[in-house]
């Protein structure tokens, strides 16, 4: 069963840095591609960036890019997204994703909330 677990959301001031962590068990993690994506109340979920299998290239929404990196760690079966110069409108419920057999996956969310 494939499982992914979120953790490294918090509050942080504007400028701040933050960084989430995707832990994934239940599917060759080195085989998939991962994702990132965040939700508001006010949105419908968008997507924040994404990490492709073994070879490790990356996109990201124009949103994040030169401010969010994403990476991903095999031996561990974890993605990661490292988020520098926050600002207010990056709150949000942020959720890692993987496809599996044409079936999406999400974890539980971590909240990330950047105020002062």
């Amino acid at each position: 069963q494939v499982q992914l677990v979120e953790s490294g959301g918090g509050l942080v001031q504007p400028g701040g840095s933050l960084r989430l962590s995707c832990a994934a068990s239940g599917f060759t993690f080195s085989r998939y591609a991962m994702s990132w994506y965040r939700q508001t109340p006010a949105k419908e979920r968008e997507f924040i960036a994404r990490i492709f299998d073994a070879g490790g290239s990356t996109i990201y929404a124009d949103s994040v890019k030169g401010r969010f990196t994403i990476s991903r760690d095999n031996s561990k079966n974890t993605v990661y997204l490292q988020m520098n110069s926050l600002k207010p409108e990056d709150t949000a419920v942020y959720y890692c994703r993987v496809v599996v057999s044409t079936v999406p996956a999400w974890g539980q969310g971590t909240q990330v909330t950047v105020s002062s």
